[in-house]
């Protein structure tokens, strides 16, 4: 009896500390946590001009000046886009997670969700790598490729006060 609940307690205690978070990834949560202005958004890796169209939802111009917020009790939270000629406006609602990579920057995923917390993206997200994430500044990058070359796009972020 007693050694079959010495093992129950092993197994329980391995299964629980692999399923949660590691510090790295609740910091850089925590951190993230509030409400961020998207200041820029640039591309890095090769010269000339650049337009596209980010997470399969609006022209990189339409994220600049957009208001992003993290909830970091429930991993929820959405991002807002200003309506105007060019944009279709609005609140875009996330899932969000901070992946721990112990042989590369960290990253953050998000996917689609609706009003109600239902995925919405069919179970296809993003991931962009943490470049920087401080109290009041975040950069964000992401690599794409173009005509075959690698291009990264770099999300320039500052936390509102």
């Amino acid at each position: 009896m007693k050694k079959s609940f010495l093992l129950f307690t092993i197994i329980t205690s391995v299964l629980v500390a692999s399923c949660s978070a590691t510090k790295v990834a609740r910091d850089a949560g925590n951190n993230l946590s509030g409400s961020w202005t998207l200041n820029s958004v640039s591309y890095e890796g090769s010269s000339g001009n650049f337009k596209s169209v980010i997470f399969n939802d609006a022209d990189d111009i339409c994220f600049e000046g957009s208001d992003w917020f993290f909830r970091d009790n429930n991993n929820t939270g959405r991002y807002t886009i200003q309506n105007s000629s060019l944009c279709a406006g609005g609140d875009r609602f996330i899932r969000w997670s901070v992946i721990d990579r112990t042989d590369a920057p960290d990253q953050l995923q998000f996917k689609f969700i609706d009003e109600k917390l239902k995925d919405i993206s069919g179970g296809v997200g993003y991931r962009l790598e943490i470049q920087n994430l401080t109290s009041d500044a975040m950069t964000l990058k992401s690599k794409v490729s173009v005509e075959g070359e690698p291009i990264s796009i770099v999300y320039n972020f500052t936390k509102k006060q």
